[in-house]
């Protein structure tokens, strides 16, 4: 990874895998609990008019998570997903 890269960074379509959480206590637990584990490859697959939040399709859910929650999900990206 060249630079620290985060949630809110992606783009629609883009894919990455996670690296690190830096959320703690509550937020961190709930995100573990929803499948954002280190190593999970994650996809954008949408966002609201604002751009917050964003939706993300992790484990085979769709989940929306607030920009200021995903600055501290970092990442690694993968690129767009090629469709069949």
């Amino acid at each position: 990874m060249n630079r620290a890269e985060c949630l809110c960074d992606m783009e629609i379509g883009e894919r990455a895998t996670i690296r690190k959480l830096l959320s703690q206590d509550g937020i961190r637990r709930r995100l573990l609990d929803i499948g954002m584990i280190e190593g999970t490859v994650i996809e954008c697959v949408g966002q609201s008019p604002c751009k917050d939040p964003m939706a993300y399709f992790v484990r085979g859910a769709v989940i929306a998570i607030r920009k200021k929650d995903g600055c501290d999900i970092l990442i690694e990206k993968q690129g767009e997903r090629e469709w069949d």
